[in-house]
């Protein structure tokens, strides 16, 4: 997948999310090796958001690369956010969206408290 693909992705997930009611709160959140694309809160709710863009599924769906290896990545990067903000007295939960852009449809899935 190319940069500019899964840049887009991530535009189209975030303002997805902005419709909904979520406000985003960072992007590209790195905490040493690890990274959370989207951080974004609702109410009293932090919400870590991985996406993931597809044109295809010939390498699985967007919801399969989220195995426990990449879950485990982002909750290295979730407890170095929740450290370095100083946050307490918030819940926090993992969702995934997941955006397929084919030839003339974009869909989106937003799959919520996903792991």
């Amino acid at each position: 997948m190319s940069k500019a693909l899964g840049d887009r992705g991530e535009l189209l997930a975030a303002d997805f999310m902005s419709r909904h009611g979520y406000e985003i709160v960072e992007r590209n959140f790195r905490y040493n090796r690890a990274e959370i694309d989207l951080i974004a809160r609702k109410g009293d709710m932090i919400v870590f958001c991985e996406v993931k863009t597809r044109k295809s599924n010939a390498y699985g769906t967007g919801e399969e690369a989220v195995d426990s290896k990449k879950q485990n990545q982002i909750r290295k990067a979730a407890d170095g956010y929740v450290y370095a903000r100083g946050i307490e007295n918030l819940e926090f939960r993992f969702d995934v969206i997941v955006v397929d852009v084919r030839e003339k449809t974009t869909s989106i899935r937003h799959i919520e408290d996903a792991f």
